[in-house]
């Protein structure tokens, strides 16, 4: 079976050691993650994690079984086959000159990225975007010295009015695990 980059979606409880529960499984399974994305959500005390992981489709609905288990999970989708807006957000410090200046600027302008730091021998940009916007951004820097990359990860969610947390009929406070 050929493998395929999933995107989870998972709501969890906003508490300590729930990202280090979560991460451990995909260690143990030997997976290797290619971005994890976690912040707060519309729910108070619940937290939307987006995980981007390569595997087969099986493989990765077995696991995602196995993370529905975790008690501090309360909800968690693989999204990958549905209409979804994904975004990544990238730092970039690269190098230039005062002659290189001007052409720097003129690829942050084409990729409608945003100059954020301005040194006498560097500009950071900040750029949005999927991951193929990022890469020929990126790609297209490379010739002026790349001197610093901060990369989020995606984050996604499916489009249209239904989210995440209206997909089960029953209501969020209704659902008990028992503890493992």
């Amino acid at each position: 079976m050929a493998t395929t980059k999933h995107t989870l979606v998972a709501m969890v409880q906003d508490k300590p050691g729930v990202l280090n529960r979560m991460v451990s499984l995909f260690r143990r399974r030997n997976f290797n993650i290619d971005s994890i994305a976690v912040g707060h959500s519309e729910v108070p005390h619940l937290s939307r994690v987006t995980i981007i992981v390569n595997g087969t489709t099986a493989t990765v609905e077995q696991v995602r079984k196995q993370l529905d288990k975790l008690i501090d999970v309360v909800k968690i989708f693989d999204i990958t086959g549905e209409k979804m807006t994904g975004r990544e957000l990238a730092l970039v410090k690269v190098k230039a000159t005062s002659a290189t200046r001007s052409e720097i600027l003129e690829i942050a302008d084409i990729f409608r990225a945003n100059i954020v730091d301005v040194a006498s021998d560097t500009l950071t940009i900040e750029i949005t975007g999927d991951e193929d916007k990022i890469e020929s951004m990126l790609k297209l820097l490379q010739g002026f010295g790349i001197r610093e990359i901060a990369r989020t990860g995606r984050v996604a969610m499916v489009r249209g009015s239904l989210g995440v947390m209206r997909r089960e009929e029953k209501p969020l406070k209704t659902r008990v695990k028992k503890q493992a």
